[in-house]
């Protein structure tokens, strides 16, 4: 699984107290997308204290959620420090259903809220990655069920902190959604942009005081 950073080899060591942001990517993305990367340049130049983790998610939504579940149960286990999440798409929701299990606070950008909707589009299909992982998927009926029962354990009332970054000119998710989803939560929802929400790297040094404020 490519990494960012392998905090996990710090455990014992001082920066183990040090802040955790991990970066969940989009559907068929992976960690070498453009905002993960963004932030995790910015962060080695202006914030160097915090420790950068972005893992590759499977497409698979059982997997996914194995995968990350186990992710943060070996964090919360292991690291001292303060943990953060910062999601995009996709990473949106996943990062919305680990918040909600841990009571973590998260910055989504373009968050699908309803994964399941726009699953079946691509049944039957050969998958590629869009940042060019020689691999192939191929989901099934059972991933659209699997993804439904993730998204039924998330409570209607949210017990995270969020702060949703949306763009109305988002091609290919309905931000109106997200602004009901995360209604009464921190929200920055501006005119134009695209899916790939334009101008990200202006807000790289707000979403990290949002993460850590006392940090």
């Amino acid at each position: 699984m490519p990494t960012q950073q392998n905090p996990q080899s710090r455990d014992h060591s001082p920066s183990a107290e040090r802040p955790l942001l991990i970066y969940l990517h989009g559907f068929l993305s992976s960690p070498q997308s453009y905002k993960c990367q963004v932030l995790k340049q910015w962060l080695q130049e202006s914030r160097p204290d915090v420790i950068f983790y972005a893992p590759l998610i499977s497409p698979y939504p059982a997997q996914a959620a194995m995968t990350l579940g186990k992710m943060l149960e070996d964090f919360r286990s292991n690291h001292r420090g303060p943990i953060g999440l910062v999601g995009s798409s996709m990473g949106g929701f996943w990062s919305t259903w680990l918040a909600e299990q841990h009571r973590l606070p998260a910055v989504i950008i373009n968050p699908a809220v309803k994964p399941s909707r726009f699953m079946p589009g691509y049944l039957g299909q050969d998958l590629k990655p869009y940042s060019g992982e020689m691999q192939t998927y191929r989901l099934q009926p059972a991933d659209v069920d699997n993804m439904r029962q993730l998204e039924a354990a998330i409570p209607g009332e949210l017990s995270g902190r969020y702060w949703l970054l949306a763009q109305r000119g988002d091609e290919t998710l309905d931000c109106r959604e997200a602004e009901d989803f995360y209604r009464g939560q921190r929200q920055t929802v501006e005119e134009g942009g695209d899916h790939s929400f334009q101008g990200f790297a202006r807000y790289t040094e707000a979403l990290v005081d949002f993460l850590f404020p006392n940090n």
